[in-house]
């Protein structure tokens, strides 16, 4: 039982909160509090995290000129993998039509009044934190991105006299991932509180209603790992074993509680530990997280065409190409949380004059298409961060540094 690894056990409770949600759905209600309290613990870690490793990252390198090149070599490759993947959303949705015929009496109350779709200057002027003991509190990751990027900046300028504040934010970012370390422990028992609570939510009759949505997103979100991030890394010599071992343990938590943000500092962590340098990664993985989530993006143009076909509202190729303009922009608003993404949706829908009530008929399987589409964020942005490190030289070998070393000796 020793031997069993920390992604062994997530998978264990994985499996005992599906049982326990299909067997006893009032038992698995019960256990939402083991959910809630590993989740209150992963935020807790993410604000000092992210500007313990960041300002130590820019500050101990003190090359501003580095991170405005890596900054914008992020941006670039940020666009390109999103178009992709609203584009292979809109193609799926058009080639498999998972809304022609589904019955409107899977329908569920719309809520009363769903949020604004943010605009493109409302979402750069949040970016920007009037306080940052507020954006901390509300864990506001871009706020605490920018403000870290500037902090650390003006750290590096100084010099000597910053060192303090320099070897402060060192000591910060290493006690942050012990800490990050010790609330995996809990992992397995929120994973499954998670896990028991999406099944006795959600029972199996919508699933079979809508099937074919959960099938289409699952098998255009495969698509989207296997024919564009896997040649993405072969092309870029990021080793794919590694990057797997590197992945998989922030990937099956994120899948399993739905939440880009539970998986954020294992992520830190592990691609750190892969190679990838500490200021390349603490500022690509949490800008990431609002600039280039592949798989909600994907997801949103593939839901937003469902919910017109679902509606019976024929759409024209420009018109479904304008949405997706559309979605470029306003996904990039997306939150890190469970089901930001609908509240996207919602608004993308009815500024093209569809009804709001039809996209309510997702709400019955938006967790497990949640699920989906929130484990491919996160293994977009690792990926991120490791093709940004090789572009700017970084070298990660086949194999990990003790394994090479127990070989040659």
């Amino acid at each position: 039982m020793r031997r069993i690894s920390l992604t062994g056990w997530i998978f264990v409770g994985m499996a005992a909160g599906a049982a326990i949600g299909f067997a006893a759905p009032g038992l698995a209600l019960k256990l939402e509090p083991l959910a809630n309290i590993f989740l209150r613990l992963i935020k807790s870690i993410v604000a000092p995290l992210i500007f313990a490793t960041l300002v130590y990252g820019i500050a101990g390198s003190g090359d501003i000129k580095a991170m405005g090149r890596i900054g914008l070599k992020a941006i670039i490759y940020f666009e390109i993998l999103t178009t992709i993947a609203l584009f292979l959303g809109l193609a799926a949705v058009n080639i498999v039509k998972p809304g022609v015929g589904v019955r409107q009496s899977a329908v569920r109350a719309a809520p009363s009044a769903p949020a604004p779709t943010p605009s493109l200057t409302g979402m750069l002027e949040h970016t920007f934190p009037a306080s940052i003991i507020d954006a901390m509190a509300r864990n506001e990751v871009l706020q605490i991105v920018v403000f870290s990027l500037l902090f650390g900046a003006a750290c590096a300028t100084i010099g000597e006299k910053a060192r303090p504040v320099t070897q402060f934010a060192a000591s910060l970012s290493e006690i942050m991932f012990r800490y990050t370390r010790y609330v995996m422990y809990f992992a397995p028992a929120g994973v499954a509180g998670a896990m028991a609570v999406t099944i006795a939510r959600n029972g199996t009759d919508v699933l079979l209603q809508l099937g074919k949505l959960v099938l289409t997103t699952y098998g255009a979100e495969l698509l989207f790992v296997v024919a564009v991030l896997l040649p993405t890394a072969l092309l870029t010599r990021v080793p794919v074993r590694r990057f797997f071992q590197a992945t998989r343990e922030p990937f099956v938590i994120a899948f399993s509680t739905a939440s880009s943000e539970s998986a954020l500092p294992l992520a830190l962590e592990n691609m750190e530990k892969f190679g990838v340098p500490r200021r390349i990664v603490a500022f690509v993985l949490p800008a990431g997280y609002s600039f280039n989530l592949d798989g909600s993006t994907l997801y949103l143009s593939l839901a937003s065409v469902f919910v017109a076909q679902t509606a019976g509202i024929p759409l024209t190729f420009g018109q479904q190409l304008l949405m997706l303009l559309t979605l470029m922009l306003t996904s990039k608003g997306v939150a890190g949380v469970p089901r930001a993404s609908f509240v996207i949706l919602t608004g993308a829908i009815a500024a093209f004059g569809m009804p709001v009530e039809a996209a309510s008929i997702i709400l019955g399987v938006d967790a497990l298409l949640d699920m989906a589409r929130t484990s491919v964020n996160v293994l977009g942005n690792c990926l991120a961060a490791a093709v940004i490190g090789r572009w700017e030289g970084v070298r990660y070998p086949d194999v990990e540094p003790e394994t090479a070393a127990s070989a040659a000796s």
